[in-house]
């Protein structure tokens, strides 16, 4: 029977801060890398992190924080990656620790840019982790909800099913249920998708579309997200569970999307630079968005909410003009 052992999270943002939350109640050890280590002592000192999700409180006695990536790769077995995509890759050089033994759960929920990488394929191609030790977290779960205890539903992907049900053991609690999955491509991608179109719905917000256009948006997203799935990794899968549908719709139109924020301040008008600024957090999709034009270049999968998107974020085009065309193709 497998066992995940000691569990590190790596990343010290609000997804990460609401897994450690999660991990931490069940286990009371855990191992945290957090880069800072001025954020570090104020965490130490005030019980909380001190720039997310600050209203969670933690026994600071349960874990063993760190600055030094390899201090924590060398001490734990599995290590929880929740990172910003962009960033994995600057983390990850400082490595000079073996982890092709280690058991890597990604809840990156981005590509690994300029490689063009899921961050499964990404660890499996570049640190050799062997495919049965790499699993994915997925699913409608704002980082925010979590902390507050709200019912959330997660999916771990693991192509071992034993190694994914082992670390949903870890994390089902009161108001977490878990499910696994042999997905993991899938479900990774998938949550790329969804952060380019909750860009789109953004958009749409922000030039002033409303819930009626919105809907025909989602399910014309749905089926784009559907056709690519089969096209990069075809096996049998529902994309009308949580793991795809569920986050795409809670990414899509919640308050707390970072995605959706960012494209309603583009839709309003903002440039991609000026938006940036102001929100002072990453919206994943951004980057997503280019690397994903850049894979189905290869692909050839029809895909203008992707494309409309781009065209708006790194082509300049207006959004209104964008938007209007990408309309005329709906049904």
């Amino acid at each position: 029977m497998f066992n995940c052992g000691k569990i590190a999270i790596i990343g010290g943002g609000s997804w990460a801060t609401a897994i450690a939350k999660i991990v931490v109640e069940k286990t009371h050890h855990i191992g945290w890398y957090i880069r800072r280590d001025d954020r570090i002592d104020e965490f130490r000192r005030l019980g909380h992190n001190p720039s997310y999700l600050m209203g969670v409180r933690f026994n600071v006695d349960e874990i063993c924080f760190s600055s030094d990536i390899n201090e924590i790769v060398e001490k734990y077995d599995t290590l929880v990656f929740v990172t910003p995509s962009p960033y994995l890759k600057n983390h990850l050089k400082k490595l000079k620790t073996n982890i092709s033994n280690k058991f890597i759960v990604t809840a990156i929920k981005g590509i690994v840019p300029d490689e063009n990488l899921v961050c499964s394929e990404y660890f499996h191609n570049v640190f050799d982790v062997p495919e049965e030790n790499i699993a994915c977290l997925g699913g409608p779960s704002h980082a925010e909800e979590v902390a507050l205890e709200r019912l959330s539903y997660l999916t771990v992907g693991c192509c071992d099913e034993e190694k994914a049900q082992a670390f949903t053991d870890i994390l089902v609690n009161d108001y977490i249920k878990t499910k696994t999955s042999l997905d993991v491509v899938g479900i990774e991608y998938a949550s790329v998708l969804k952060n380019v179109y909750a860009i789109a719905s953004g958009i749409c917000s922000g030039l002033k579309f409303g819930d009626n256009f919105q809907s025909v948006l989602i399910s014309n997203a749905v089926q784009e997200m559907s056709r690519f799935l089969t096209a990069v990794h075809p096996i049998e899968r529902c994309v009308y569970d949580s793991v795809y549908l569920g986050d795409l719709l809670v990414t899509a139109y919640s308050n707390f999307s970072r995605n959706r924020t960012f494209g309603t301040m583009i839709g309003k008008g903002y440039s991609v630079k000026s938006a940036q600024i102001e929100m002072e957090m990453i919206a994943e999709g951004y980057f997503g968005t280019k690397c994903m034009k850049e894979i189905n270049r290869h692909m050839h999968v029809n895909m203008p909410i992707l494309d409309a998107v781009y065209n708006i974020l790194y082509e300049r085009i207006s959004p209104q003009i964008e938007i209007k065309l990408l309309t005329d193709s709906f049904r």
